[in-house]
């Protein structure tokens, strides 16, 4: 066993069981919490999530999880919406996030008959930066999206589908994913195990 306090952000997000299961998988037993001091205390945060991004702000603006998470000090991590939500503006429901990357959420705008939205599948990423991304530079990882954030001076590995895209983003102690760690096998662990150890 990791001898850390893992904690899962608990909100009205689907597929937070993959994420508490691929930690189960390394030796972490995490928490789902929606308690403030919970995900203060913690090791580190994981803040995952599929969904809508307009519902999710409001659960969390709701129930005051907008500013717990702003306020944390300790790595941060965010996955698929977890990711978007940690921007400064979605397109989908016009909604103001959590501000944390400068960055607007967008859509997919197809230009291509096989430009499919949303986007599914396995995709290489590469540019990677960052202790996050050690030892996954070209690597295969798994996405499910149809919104996506531009590169930007946050962009630690960047991905290509209609054009390239932020795959993951790193400010201050703040990380995220647009793919899905939890699903990506050996590399995706690598990169949660990359976060652990951070």
């Amino acid at each position: 066993m990791i001898d850390m306090q893992v904690a899962v952000v608990k909100y009205n997000a689907g597929n937070i069981y993959s994420v508490t299961n691929a930690l189960k998988r390394l030796g972490v037993e995490p928490l789902l919490t929606d308690d403030a001091q919970q995900l203060r205390q913690a090791d580190r945060v994981l803040f995952p999530g599929q969904g809508e991004a307009s519902g999710a702000m409001a659960y969390l603006r709701e129930h005051g999880l907008d500013q717990v998470i702003r306020s944390l000090t300790q790595p941060v991590l965010g996955i698929c919406i977890g990711q978007q939500l940690l921007c400064r503006h979605s397109e989908e429901g016009d909604v103001d996030c959590l501000g944390i990357f400068d960055a607007e959420v967008k859509r997919f705008s197809p230009t291509r008959h096989e430009d499919k939205v949303p986007c599914m599948g396995w995709n290489k990423i590469y540019d990677t930066k960052s202790e996050l991304m050690t030892g996954v530079e070209g690597q295969f990882v798994y996405f499910v999206h149809s919104f996506y954030v531009p590169s930007c001076p946050e962009t630690i590995a960047t991905a290509d589908y209609i054009q390239p895209y932020s795959a993951a983003l790193h400010k201050d102690n703040f990380y995220a994913t647009q793919f899905h760690p939890e699903k990506s096998g050996s590399v995706g662990e690598r990169i949660i195990r990359n976060f652990l150890e951070l």
